[in-house]
């Protein structure tokens, strides 16, 4: 038998323990996975230096090294984590709704685990702990499958929850990392309906348009970042500065950074030259329309590609508009439904752009960064969803679980 078919078995079987655990002993075992992160850390350094050491073998790029790197911090973090998710209500067994017919029927609508979670993401180790967590404490087993680029680091994290949970009440056969990590054992993983009641994928473009091209399982799908800061003419200097410089240098390397800048043509004429300026003091190379390099030569001259990639990485297009309306057009054209922002003091110009903009979750005034699940206050996020069904933006734990309807009845008959 498979290594995969393996897995899911057990992983099945876990889950059927799983809805039987109450809160009180899914929290102790958040905190004692929080605990033995902290305990194992050489260890998961470690290995994580062998991964990081194979990556710049092979000429990776620095912001996917960023992406592939723990350090005691990003460990830190991890175990704090785990303390912020053992705080959050449970919401399996959430009432919500109750009402009785007029033949007596009293009829619940009440939140439930979704079963398996099968997990296929890309180049992050810390997605391995907060996939794990999050399902274990929604009552779902998961099934990780990540990349081989970080195959050394998420065998050691799921080794060291394994090690917490063989403390606790839950199974440890809740959380199975599939090792194999070629490409026919994940076409496998699409399509097993028999175990798998849900499949997230996390990670780029093409993972993603690939698991949802192929996969019989239901996807619950986590897009691609290409978003966009449109600066409005009545926009404030310092706060577009501020937004900008933030929304692409913080964190390049993650899906909420920008990769697209359109600005207004009022506005770039008093002030572009200066956030030009500010962006490349913070290493970012610029590429231009024909309009933006009209008041700067020295940007690169952007194609048709640039408005369409997600390069996560110092790299940011810029596209001078004449209306609101233009920019809203151009984010819907090239956007991936996940984070714009406008920079603006006129209120009918925020009108048209939260109304007109398609994307999980739209900002004024603020950075795209913003758009995560510790951010929002959900302690953690299984991915930022861009569909439209069932869950949309960052994802906490009500996203991992579905709804069942409990009816009570004193002998009814349907006549």
């Amino acid at each position: 038998m498979s290594e995969l078919l393996t897995k899911a078995k057990l992983a099945k079987q876990a889950a059927s323990e799983l809805v039987t655990k109450s809160t009180e002993q899914k929290n102790a075992a958040l905190a004692a996975i929080g605990k033995q992160l902290v305990e194992e850390m050489d260890y998961l350094l470690a290995e994580n230096k062998k991964d990081i050491e194979e990556a710049k073998a092979k000429g990776i790029s620095t912001s996917l090294i960023d992406r592939l790197t723990l350090n005691e911090v990003r460990i830190h973090d991890m175990a704090d984590a785990m303390k912020q998710l053992v705080e959050l209500p449970d919401p399996v067994g959430e009432r919500l709704e109750a009402w009785e017919r007029p033949n007596g029927l009293q009829i619940e609508k009440v939140r439930v685990p979704l079963g398996v979670v099968g997990m296929i993401y890309e180049a992050r180790p810390n997605v391995t702990v907060d996939a794990a967590t999050l399902c274990l404490k929604t009552g779902n087993a998961v099934i990780l499958r990540g990349s081989s680029s970080a195959a050394h680091s998420n065998k050691a994290l799921v080794r060291v929850i394994h090690h917490a949970l063989e403390k606790t009440d839950i199974p440890v056969d809740a959380v199975q990392l599939i090792e194999d990590t070629s490409r026919e054992t994940a076409s496998q993983l699409f399509t097993l309906n028999d175990y798998l009641d849900v499949l997230i994928p996390r990670g780029g473009k093409q993972l993603i348009q690939t698991v949802v091209a192929q996969s019989s399982v239901p996807v619950l799908e986590t897009g691609a970042g290409n978003c966009h800061v449109f600066i409005d003419q009545s926009a404030d200097e310092q706060m577009a500065t501020d937004i900008v410089v933030n929304a692409k240098v913080q964190r390049p390397s993650v899906c909420n950074s920008i990769e697209t800048i359109l600005v207004h043509e009022a506005w770039a004429s008093r002030h572009l030259a200066k956030l030009a300026a500010a962006l490349q003091e913070k290493g970012v190379e610029l590429r231009g329309d024909e309009a933006t390099r009209q008041l700067i030569p020295a940007v690169h001259a952007a194609t048709e590609e640039d408005w369409e990639t997600e390069y996560n990485d110092l790299i940011l297009a810029i596209k001078i508009v004449a209306t609101t309306e233009e920019a809203i057009a151009h984010i819907n054209q090239y956007g991936t439904k996940h984070s714009e922002a406008i920079v603006t003091n006129n209120d009918e110009s925020i009108a048209k752009f939260f109304t007109s903009v398609d994307a999980a979750a739209l900002y004024h005034n603020a950075s795209t960064r913003f758009t995560d699940g510790f951010e929002f206050g959900f302690g953690a996020e299984i991915g930022i969803s861009t569909q439209k069904l069932h869950a949309r933006g960052p994802m906490g734990l009500p996203a991992l679980t579905s709804t069942k309807y409990i009816v009570h009845g004193t002998g009814q008959i349907r006549q």
